[in-house]
């Protein structure tokens, strides 16, 4: 009696389980990476074969170089089914998510005030003592952040005399 293996090998189907996103979209990345390598392969090919224009060549090189380009675009074709069936499955797992913008995925750095006010545009407003509270526990955050540089700033300085003085003395 033989156990089915738990790893799926590249044209090898996966038995009875259902892949999650994230390793879809790696084996979609190693597709993509496999595309990219054919197509560097035909080119290769197609550089280094000579056109039957009068001049000598072989005609067994010939077809053999035919024969290869062939089976590359043949591969291709497999390859561009294969990240199309990976591109479905994604969709299809991925259609249940809300949309996040990706302007929301790039953290970036405004003043406080534009900040708040556009991240309450599509809520209610809190109350006032709630908007206070926050503009406290925010500016008690960038004194804390402030007094942490400082320390950071004198740690890297007395790190500096200590590697000068231990450069010196050696």
């Amino acid at each position: 009696m033989t156990t089915p293996p738990l790893v799926a090998f590249p044209g090898q189907q996966p038995h009875a389980r259902d892949v999650n996103t994230a390793s879809l979209c790696r084996i979609g990345q190693e597709t993509v990476q496999d595309i990219v390598l054919r197509t560097m392969e035909i080119f290769q090919l197609l550089r280094n074969m000579q056109l039957p224009n009068g001049v000598t060549y072989h005609p067994n090189t010939h077809q053999d170089r035919l024969g290869k380009l062939q089976e590359h675009l043949r591969m291709l074709s497999v390859l561009f089914r294969k990240l199309r069936l990976v591109y479905d499955k994604c969709n299809q797992n991925c259609s249940g998510l809300d949309p996040v913008p990706p302007e929301q995925l790039i953290p970036y750095v405004e003043d406080d005030s534009s900040k708040h006010d556009e991240h309450l545009a599509g809520q209610t407003r809190p109350a006032p003592e709630d908007r206070r509270e926050v503009l406290e526990v925010n500016k008690k955050l960038k004194q804390k952040n402030q007094q942490l540089k400082q320390i950071m700033d004198q740690l890297r300085n007395l790190i500096w005399e200590i590697n000068s003085m231990l450069a010196v003395r050696s």
